[in-house]
């Protein structure tokens, strides 16, 4: 399960592009926290801090609990905008929650097993199509990832959601197919093997005609 974050937050009164400026410059990033049919509350963070919780690779599907004003707000990171040149976080929005709200996460995926597919061992290619899935769950239920084991999985195998074991009470968003996670394909070299043992097999029918 995902952990709880902690990030200590002051509130801000004045906004503009001037005054979140000002406040980067001071190695501070501005924020806002909404939802919940509550006024949004404006606020700036630690930099520093919320990188080292950015480079966790979590931060998008874990609770955090912002302690701002006195006052405690459990919420979920909703969006996340970086400076286009330098790659800082510039502005993070913030969803709260209650503690066992209904929400909607994008959970990474994680293969394991890969020595035990057959596949893979002839020199086949995992070729993802989709490296999260996104869920609905409960808050207090938010997986880290979802873990796939590819084994016993040979060339131009498919693994679909169907296949997959969710985390306890959560499901996917698109529930209209089967879609696809990862394939096993084979690579040029084997494709091209292949179609060199047709043409051989091909010829010697030929000659024995």
């Amino acid at each position: 399960m995902s952990e709880q974050l902690s990030l200590t937050a002051e509130t801000r009164d004045r906004a503009g592009k001037g005054a979140s400026r000002e406040l980067r410059n001071q190695g501070r990033v501005p924020a806002v926290v909404y939802g919940a049919n509550q006024e949004p509350l404006s606020i700036h963070v630690e930099e520093k801090l919320l990188a080292k919780m950015l480079s966790t690779g979590h931060f998008m599907n874990s609770v955090v609990m912002i302690d701002a004003g006195g006052k405690t707000t459990r919420t979920l990171p909703k969006d996340v905008q970086f400076h286009p040149v330098t790659s800082r976080p510039v502005h993070v929005d913030f969803l709260r929650i209650g503690e066992h709200s209904k929400v909607t996460v994008a959970v990474p995926v994680r293969f394991t097993d890969e020595e035990e597919s057959p596949g893979i061992k002839r020199g086949a290619v995992l070729n993802i199509v989709k490296h999260e899935i996104e869920l609905s769950c409960d808050a207090s239920e938010i997986a880290d990832d979802i873990e796939i084991s590819l084994k016993g999985l040979d060339v131009g195998d498919s693994i679909h959601i169907s296949n997959v074991t969710l985390p306890k009470g959560a499901t996917p968003t698109i529930t209209d197919r089967d879609f696809t996670i990862a394939t096993i394909v084979a690579p040029s070299s084997m494709k091209s093997d292949a179609g060199d043992a047709e043409e051989d097999a091909a010829e010697a029918g030929t000659e024995a005609e």
